[in-house]
């Protein structure tokens, strides 16, 4: 049975109330104690206005999304019709992570509801205590045959895949997503896959570094870099190199005076990401980096506080050149022309996300067509993902699949096909047995379809 648009919107109304004053405290509270330390101002501002934005935006354009709608039919059916009608798939498991674990649970199910839906949510268990809190408002708003919480560690996670599902999104790693589409595939269940990659922020020689600096570095240091589309490195014309490294110092300078106990600054998330990180950095410097933490020197010491880092003369021989970094460390390659740039871009996985730096138009448009990225911002880094209107998603290892807005309405339906034939049918002119007529009626319906 299809939801009624009715029971939808109402669906909607409830998800709406898991993000009142109240709750919205309380998942700030929980998502900072599980970090360590982390702004409640970041977390409203990159998840919670976020996820409200996509319920409204849904509510609002619910009726046409809903609509049948016409498509053209082939002269020779004619006075048939063709329709289009958007039915729910049935239940979607949604397992998100613990970068954005607000945003990213909840986004993908305002399409999952729209849609007609019904969901099984399977939370990050490297945030404990947001989990938790979303499980108990989950079930204060829904029936558990409407949205249910499962709370539990990897393992949970591997047979939560294994569930047959009408669909799964995932969103995390490009290697765990490897395994839960294999996991998924022997239900033959579709999977929507958010994954990451190293997304890279080329600078024009046109740009403006004043300008430039102070949004790559909100971009890389948002969530201290724990953003699966935050810049991963940067590629900049080799006579702006100095410069631009002189902006950036100043940008963070301003962002971040301090580090160890400035709430402004989230923490990683856990030791072992952490110890990760500074195996990264340990890599490039053993391998010949020069590394420039802008920060004052051991100030993070005994927190799981990670200075803003750049790194310069990096090669493919580092490990932090090959894995997607995931915190708050900036690569900085300098190349000799847009074509190197491209061709360093074009030589590498397709990124999830790529931002451009300049004014030529001309040049612009060469990087936009030149290169493949799952979105792109230009002159700035992030926004592409904020706009309800454009589809998020990756292509080939940093994604499949996308939703967002109407986008994540289509992702999440049906689209059944539906001929309505007319009292008089023209193709009865073709039944058995067959004439010399009916071969004249061949030929005419060669010509014309």
């Amino acid at each position: 049975m299809c939801p009624s648009r009715e029971l939808r919107l109402d669906r909607l109304a409830r998800l709406e109330r898991l993000l009142d004053a109240d709750a919205e405290r309380e998942f700030a509270a929980c998502i900072a104690e599980d970090f360590g330390c982390r702004s409640r101002v970041e977390t409203v501002l990159a998840e919670a206005i976020f996820t409200r934005s996509a319920l409204r935006h849904a509510r609002a354009h619910l009726r046409r999304w809903m609509k049948p709608r016409r498509v053209p039919t082939s002269p020779i059916y004619w006075p048939g019709r063709s329709r289009l009608y958007r039915q729910p798939l049935g239940v979607i498991g949604i397992i998100s992570p613990w970068n954005y674990p607000l945003q990213l649970a909840l986004a993908p199910l305002v399409g999952v509801l729209a849609a007609g839906n019904r969901a099984l949510l399977k939370p990050s268990e490297l945030t404990p205590r947001f989990s938790q809190a979303l499980a108990e408002r989950i079930a204060a708003q829904f029936g558990a045959d409407e949205v249910a919480v499962v709370i539990g560690d990897a393992e949970v996670g591997k047979a939560f895949a294994a569930l047959p599902f009408d669909h799964l999104v995932f969103t995390g790693s490009t290697a765990v997503g490897r395994s839960v589409a294999q996991a998924a595939a022997k239900n033959l269940t579709p999977v929507t896959l958010e994954l990451g990659g190293k997304s890279p922020a080329l600078i024009d020689a046109s740009a403006d570094l004043a300008r430039v600096a102070p949004r790559i570095a909100f971009g890389k240091l948002l969530n201290a870099g724990q953003t699966c589309i935050a810049p991963d490195y940067v590629l900049v014309p080799r006579a702006l190199r100095a410069d631009l490294v002189e902006h950036l110092r100043r940008a963070v300078a301003r962002l971040y005076p301090t580090i160890h106990g400035n709430p402004d600054y989230t923490s990683i998330i856990s030791e072992r990401h952490w110890q990760r990180l500074r195996d990264l950095l340990a890599d490039a410097r053993a391998r010949g980096a020069q590394v420039i933490e802008l920060a004052p020197a051991g100030e993070a010491a005994g927190t799981r506080k990670l200075a803003p880092t750049l790194l310069l003369d990096v090669d493919d021989s580092m490990r932090v050149m090959q894995e997607e970094i995931f915190g708050p460390l900036l690569p900085i390659v300098a190349v000799d022309s847009e074509r190197d740039a491209l061709a360093y871009v074009n030589a590498r996985e397709r990124p999830l996300a790529l931002y451009w730096f300049g004014s030529d138009r001309a040049a612009r448009e060469r990087v936009l067509t030149g290169t493949i990225a799952g979105g792109v911002t230009i002159n700035d880094t992030l926004l592409h993902i904020a706009q309800e209107s454009l589809p998020f998603g990756g292509v080939g290892p940093s994604g499949q699949g996308h939703y967002h807005g109407e986008y994540g309405f289509r992702q999440f339906s049906k689209e059944k096909p539906v001929f309505l034939q007319s009292r008089w049918s023209g193709v009865s002119l073709l039944y058995p047995p067959y004439r010399p007529f009916t071969e004249k009626m061949l030929k005419l319906l060669a010509r014309i379809s």
